[in-house]
């Protein structure tokens, strides 16, 4: 994809990711590194999903090594075959994975296609029911104007379509049915509070999930079977799929004993429900270190687990194969941290006021420099230098060579790094790197 074929503020939106110094949410296409490897086997991936199909992946990769990017590079090919897509991150305290109810609750949260924002709920059981009305419309068989008929026959093709949710969760037709009369008859707070209660929110309003006919909230055992009845829905109204991401999955090795175990035990249960094809359109990925998949304190922990990701990773990271299990993600070094820097260079160029000059002043040489000395301050950690690379690069540098007509970054900035803007781990790194003090003046003693 050419940086000017691309829109003015999908541009901006990456850049002031990058200033900021967090992952953009899309546009990471422009300037992915070393993914290329990838694309086909997943590409592959998404087209079974599409078909009906499922998939799943274990990434594994340390820190900084661009687990995140990947995942929101993968969402955003997704969504380009008309996936919906959720990135959940697991922490011990509020999205802990033993409790499937509250997994399932943040995936709604964060639930999003390509034209709706999260949580993209609402939306797509609006879209849903059109659906469904038009499929009842198709045939003839009623009147456009036989509310009642229709309003029936809707209500028919609804238990047809989720026949196989209904058998394990009736309460999710249930809900649905109550959320269409809700609106029919104009209560948009009982409207409101049944898609809150199929969101799996906790706290509805006792009276809307009585006039539905439903009890209690969602608990782990219903989980699963609203993750079904959710991709139903999305593959009726046009969503061929779902892409969830379960992102730091490796925050269950500092958890007790008996949580770790169970869910440890709770993601052998949605892998085995994946194999025994109980979701059908579900592409589900999860991240974590080296350290989760090998160690005693993770996977390695629960056997069948273990043994369902397994993954050969003795050879050179060079033969790895994209269809595996798991996929290692080698992380930078200094060569494709320069090529990275340039591929943000040429994307910010666009808009620049002067392009040529901002390239001049920010060449190639400047660039494999300025990664050179960001490394070397991070104890030569290039896995933890892209981050802050590449926030440097746009705010320190790129921003004042495009304000000012004089700065030359060669003559007129010294790499700095404040203890502020430090991460815990970079923050280890860069104290590590010399037992020096932050504020850390670096020199880049460049000609």
């Amino acid at each position: 994809m050419n940086s000017p074929d691309v829109s003015a503020a999908r541009r901006k939106d990456v850049i002031d990711a990058l200033r900021r110094g967090t992952v953009p949410q899309s546009g990471l296409g422009l300037f992915a590194v070393g993914l290329q490897r990838f694309e086909s086997s997943l590409d592959i991936d998404l087209d079974t999903v599409v078909r009906g199909g499922s998939a799943f992946h274990a990434l594994r990769g340390e820190y900084g090594s661009g687990k995140t990017f990947f995942a929101r590079w993968l969402a955003e090919r997704a969504k380009r075959r008309g996936l919906a897509v959720s990135e959940v991150q697991i922490s011990e305290t509020e999205t802990p994975l033993h409790r499937l109810e509250t997994v399932y609750r943040r995936l709604v949260e964060r639930l999003t296609t390509s034209t709706h924002p999260p949580s993209a709920l609402r939306a797509i059981v609006d879209s849903w029911f059109y659906a469904l009305e038009e499929e009842v419309l198709g045939t003839g068989e009623l009147a456009d104007d036989d509310e009642k008929g229709l309003a029936k026959a809707v209500d028919e093709l609804l238990e047809r379509r989720l026949a196989d949710v209904a058998r394990t969760t009736p309460s999710f037709s249930a809900a649905l049915r109550g959320y269409r009369q809700a609106v029919a008859d104009g209560n948009g707070a009982h409207a409101e509070a049944l898609i809150a209660w199929l969101a799996g929110q906790r706290s509805v309003a006792a009276a809307a999930k009585r006039t539905a006919g439903i009890r209690g909230d969602l608990d782990h055992f219903a989980a699963l079977g609203f993750l079904q009845g959710l991709l139903t829905v999305l593959r009726d109204c046009g969503h061929p799929g779902l892409l969830l991401v379960l992102d730091e999955v490796e925050t269950l090795q500092r958890v007790r004993g008996d949580v770790r175990e169970k869910s440890l035990n709770a993601l052998r249960q949605v892998l085995d429900e994946i194999d025994a094809g109980r979701f059908p359109g579900l592409f589900l990925v999860i991240t974590g270190t080296p350290a989760f998949y090998d160690g005693q304190q993770g996977v390695q922990r629960l056997t069948p687990l273990a043994q369902r990701l397994a993954t050969d990773f003795t050879t050179d990271p060079r033969f790895d194969s994209p269809r595996a299990v798991q996929l290692r993600l080698p992380g930078f070094d200094l060569t494709s941290l320069g090529e990275l820097g340039r591929k943000v260079r040429d994307l910010y160029a666009v808009s620049a006021r002067n392009p040529e000059a901002l390239r001049a002043r920010v060449d190639d040489a400047y660039l494999d420099e300025l990664a050179g000395a960001l490394t070397g301050s991070l104890g030569g950690k290039v896995g933890l230098a892209p981050r802050l690379y590449l926030r440097k690069l746009v705010s320190d540098v790129l921003d004042r060579v495009d304000e000012f007509d004089d700065f030359d970054p060669r003559r007129h900035y010294a790499l700095t790094l404040h203890i502020g803007e430090l991460r815990e781990n970079e923050r280890n790194a860069a104290t590590g790197a010399g037992d020096v003090e932050l504020d850390l003046d670096l020199d880049l003693d460049l000609p």
